[in-house]
């Protein structure tokens, strides 16, 4: 597993590359046929049993973040969301621009009148990176630079914390999936794709290059088992499995994949469970309106507090997730009820 590695590499949506290259480095003696393409998906290519078909299986490399937008006379900078950011997690955050840290400024709640009542709003948001000025700012930092979350991965009781495990839980389950010498019954093609998070980008390409009869989609979502949320609006729950999407926004997920993951986790004894909610989407409602039109299934593991600087996720959720997507591939049925 290399979800530590991963979650710790700096990769918002648009600057993806330090991902791209530790995935490389990792897949390259595990496949038959590796290549990037200009918007900088990474596509990795493993033989079938059969070559009458094709099968597309894929996770996204990039974590939302933020982007330098001004910077102030006193040597701050003003920023803008990538991707889908509360303002109200901001507050007091480190994050970095390349390898300078800073922190994530408001004003102290000593000082506060009304402000306090209401959530913080991007623009009255600054990250402190202990310059003076603007001129001593702009001599590290400039307008258009990539701001990420810097959080540590902490491991215990059989769950893991840290930064982009959306999705880079689902790209480290892929890498293993490929290391442990998956078999595929179809020539499939492993797809690392970019900018998911600022909508669904990358993938609308992927599929103009390989020509997939279906996909399978290997996401985070969110497992909404929080304690401040009633128990009838929990997507999913720790520990439970995998997540099994029938529905999501943008997109219904065609019966017969649906009902083929579900029977397979069932006749596999791995443990799952349905996402019960329809907020969010993945790259399958961009597959289903590219080209020809791709139909996919999705497969996640939940995790809390996704989109925020720290995720929490049960690693057997993980394990399971990882063995559903090894015998998807490796069974071909998910291909075959596509005609």
């Amino acid at each position: 597993m290399y979800l530590r590695e991963l979650s710790t590499i700096p990769g918002v949506s648009g600057d993806e590359e330090r991902v791209r290259e530790f995935i490389r480095s990792k897949i390259e003696n595990f496949v038959d046929d590796l290549f990037g393409d200009r918007m900088g998906n990474l596509i990795a290519f493993k033989k079938g049993k059969d070559s009458s078909r094709r099968l597309l299986v894929s996770a996204h490399m990039d974590e939302v973040g933020l982007i330098v937008s001004k910077i102030e006379k006193d040597g701050k900078a003003a920023f803008l969301p990538v991707g889908g950011v509360d303002p109200r997690i901001l507050p007091g955050k480190v994050v970095q621009v390349k390898d300078l840290k800073g922190v994530i400024g408001y004003k102290p709640v000593h000082l506060q009148d009304r402000e306090g009542k209401t959530p913080p709003k991007f623009e009255n948001l600054r990250i402190d990176f202990g310059f003076s000025s603007k001129e001593e700012a702009e001599k590290h930092i400039s307008v258009g630079d990539y701001v990420s979350f810097v959080s540590d991965y902490v491991e215990g009781n059989g769950r893991v914390a840290g930064k982009a495990f959306d999705d880079r839980a689902g790209c480290s389950l892929l890498i293993d999936v490929l290391e442990e010498g998956v078999e595929p019954a179809y020539d499939t093609y492993f797809a690392f794709t970019v900018q998911e998070e600022t909508g669904l980008r990358g993938s609308a390409v992927v599929v103009e290059q390989i020509n997939p009869n279906c996909a399978l989609v290997v996401e985070t979502t969110t497992a909404g088992d929080n304690p401040e949320l009633e128990k009838q609006r929990w997507a999913t729950h720790l520990g439970d499995g995998p997540a099994i999407t029938f529905y999501h926004r943008g997109y219904v997920i065609p019966g017969k994949i649906f009902r083929t993951i579900v029977d397979t986790a069932k006749a596999m004894g791995i443990p799952f469970q349905m996402k019960r909610r329809s907020a969010g989407g993945t790259d399958a409602a961009r597959y289903a309106r590219t080209a020809y039109g791709v139909p996919a299934g999705v497969v996640s593991v939940p995790a809390r507090y996704i989109h925020s600087p720290q995720s929490v996720l049960d690693l057997n959720d993980y394990r399971n997730t990882m063995k559903l997507v090894k015998v998807l591939v490796e069974e071909g049925k998910i291909v075959e009820v596509i005609r």
